[in-house]
C-alpha cells in the first residue's frame, strides 16, 4: 500500500493519536509527548516538529526533533527522535523518507545542523549521517553514540 508522510502542523487533529502512538513505541510518558506537540502547534519556531508515516489512515512510522534528546550535550541541538517504523511495514524506504522529510522541513526552517542519540551502528550513515561522539543520556550508564547531519 501506498504511504504519505505529513507533518503533525498539517494534520493537527492527529495529535492525540500520534502522542499515544509514540508513547506506546518508546514508553516515554503520554503527557510529555503531548506537551511537546502542543508546543510544535502553539509556537512559531521550528522546534519541536512532529512526523508521521500514514497509510490511509494507519500512523506506520513516525520521527520528531526536538531541542534535547536526553542528554547534557546542550551545544548538539536540535535533535532529532524517536524514529520507529512498524515492523510490518520496515524495509520498504519509510525511515528514509521520514528522515528526510524532517529534515527538508527542518532547512526550510532555517536550521542546517541536525543531531541525534542512537544505539545503531550502521543505520544512519545510509542516510548521511555521519558519527560525532559518544554521549551518556541522563539515566543511562553507558554511553550512546552521537550522530550529526548537516543539511
Amino acid at each position: 500500500m501506498k504511504h504519505s508522510i505529513v507533518s503533525l502542523n498539517q494534520k493537527p487533529a492527529m495529535k492525540e493519536e500520534l502522542a499515544r502512538w509514540f508513547h506506546e513505541k518508546w514508553s516515554i510518558p503520554y503527557s510529555l509527548y503531548v506537551e511537546s506537540m502542543d508546543a510544535a502547534l502553539c509556537e512559531s519556531g521550528a522546534v519541536p516538529r512532529w512526523y508521521a508515516a500514514m497509510e490511509d489512515d494507519r500512523i506506520v512510522g513516525g520521527v520528531g526533533v526536538i531541542q534535547n534528546d536526553f542528554h547534557p550535550r546542550e551545544d548538539l541541538a536540535p535533535n532529532l527522535c524517536a524514529l520507529y517504523v512498524e515492523e510490518s511495514h520496515r524495509g520498504r524506504g519509510i525511515a528514509g523518507e521520514l528522515l528526510d522529510f524532517a529534515c527538508r522541513d527542518m532547512s526550510c526552517h532555517g536550521i542546517g545542523t541536525l543531531y541525534l542519540v542512537t544505539d545503531h551502528t550502521t543505520f544512519y550513515e545510509r542516510y548521511g549521517w555521519r558519527f560525532l561522539c559518544p554521549v551518556t543520556c541522563y539515566g543511562e550508564d553507558s554511553p550512546s553514540r552521537m550522530y550529526i547531519k548537516e543539511i
